[in-house]
């Protein structure tokens, strides 16, 4: 079965800091590349970061430029998202996609063209 699978979430104060991982399974992970999003109930779910099959190219919505850096290891699978600095506002679920292509679209932060999401993980961040 061709799936992801986010884990890593958790509940932080602010300031903390998460890494989130997305497993692939059924299929190769570094042969493609991958995003994460996030969304709150009831907002539309944002781009957050790509990273292209590579690797060599990493894209970040504007609020996680300087706080989130996001990486790929082939040898197990996985893309990463470190989180820093975390806000209360960064408090959502977030899911890693993917468009099975190797690069990142120029409208990769846009979630309609992805072709298939993890279920997510929580994030939540509160003093």
């Amino acid at each position: 079965q061709v799936q992801l699978v986010e884990s890593g979430g958790d509940s932080v104060q602010p300031g903390g800091s998460l890494r989130l991982s997305c497993a692939a399974s059924g299929f190769t992970l570094d042969s493609y590349a991958i995003a994460w999003f996030r969304q709150v109930p009831g907002k539309e779910r944002e781009g957050v970061s790509c990273i292209t099959a590579s690797g060599n190219s990493l894209y970040y919505s504007h609020f996680a430029k300087g706080r989130f850096r996001i990486s790929r290891d082939t040898a197990k699978n996985t893309v990463f998202l470190q989180m820093n600095s975390l806000k209360p506002e960064d408090t959502a679920i977030y899911g890693c996609a993917t468009v099975f292509t190797s690069t990142c679209s120029n409208y990769w932060n846009d979630s309609y063209m992805y072709k298939l999401w993890g279920q997510g993980t929580q994030v939540t961040v509160s003093s």
